[in-house]
């Protein structure tokens, strides 16, 4: 699947925690409602917008009614209850970054994984009839949306 041909169904995205604000930003520059979980208790979520060219943030205080994607900085032991919460909110596609690098570093936009966690991973959200995508690094497809649109 095409990381920029995903965006063309999304209007909204779910974020699980993140390697930098880069990514929330990122998303709301290219326009796509942002939501922000910030916190595992239930009111524990923000929304990014874009306001006269700045982003803001405020607080939503409760899960979104839906998301088209799911985007998660989280260790692949989450990834179940991450598709739970995609299929509550009739997501489409999950997005998982590792924050790691090829080289095995730790980098903010990192998408390296291991290739038999990968194929658990993968194998994971798809039997469950989600997309899944891991790379590129998020944050640059957003802005190459946000500047060819």
């Amino acid at each position: 699947m095409n990381p920029k041909e995903t965006f063309k169904t999304i209007d909204t995205v779910l974020v699980i925690d993140w390697p930098t604000k880069d990514v929330p930003e990122s998303l709301a520059m290219a326009g796509f409602h942002v939501v922000v979980r910030g916190g595992p208790g239930p009111e524990d979520y923000s929304v990014y917008a874009l306001n006269n060219g700045e982003i803001v943030t405020r607080h939503l205080g409760r899960a979104p009614d839906q998301a088209d994607l799911i985007y998660s900085h989280r260790p692949f032991g989450e990834l179940p209850e991450i598709i739970a919460t995609a299929k509550e909110l009739h997501a489409k596609v999950i997005w998982t970054q590792s924050g790691v690098s090829a080289a095995g570093v730790n980098d903010p936009k990192g998408c390296w994984i291991p290739e038999e966690e990968l194929r658990s991973a993968r194998d994971l959200v798809e039997s469950s009839g989600l997309s899944y995508v891991t790379e590129p690094y998020i944050g640059d497809v957003a802005r190459q949306i946000r500047t060819s649109s």
